[in-house]
């Protein structure tokens, strides 16, 4: 557990603005190492522009969580049903935290409280996608995902994501 207060909020597009510069922030401490400066600035355009967030928030109906631990923003998820006929299997699009505040349980306290909430809607799984290169597996084979499949998905302008799919098994895993 975190050694600091921490508070776990749902967010609404009026914290855009804070999403945004996070995003920003965090995605260049993160991908250099993994991807190109210019894909990471296609991507963060792609998703994370205002009009990308409002629609996931107001049209695809994501979920976006805001973790605040010692009176800062510094972390947020983004979570809804894989589909929307079908409860069980949920998917984790975003989780993110500030990378000098890796390994106290932040990341880990955004995942249980998101399988809190979705178990409560009846969800039996989260999914997520991750990079093939990106450190954030081991992150999450700690917490109890598994590799599904690999995935390699055309995002456009020529830039691919290299994905594993991940799932975590609620009844193996509960909050």
């Amino acid at each position: 557990m975190p050694n600091s207060s921490f508070t776990i909020q749902e967010a609404t597009t009026q914290d855009l603005p804070i999403i945004q510069l996070l995003s920003k922030s965090i995605w260049n401490q993160v991908y250099p190492s993994i991807i190109s400066q210019e894909q990471i600035d296609f991507m963060l355009n792609m998703m994370y522009s205002t009009a990308s967030l409002t629609c996931q928030m107001e049209v695809e109906k994501h979920k976006f969580l805001t973790l605040i631990y010692s009176g800062e923003t510094v972390g947020f998820a983004s979570y809804s049903p894989k589909d929307a006929g079908d409860r069980k299997r949920y998917r984790l699009h975003k989780l993110y935290v500030e990378p000098k505040l890796h390994g106290q349980g932040l990341g880990r306290s955004l995942v249980s409280h998101i399988i809190k909430l979705i178990s409560s809607e009846g969800g039996q799984e989260l999914e997520l996608n991750v990079n093939k290169l990106n450190p954030a597996i081991s992150f999450y084979k700690h917490i109890g995902f598994t590799i599904e499949k690999e995935v390699v998905l055309d995002i456009g302008n020529g830039y691919v994501m290299d994905d594993f799919i991940m799932v975590l098994d609620l009844a193996k895993n509960p909050a």
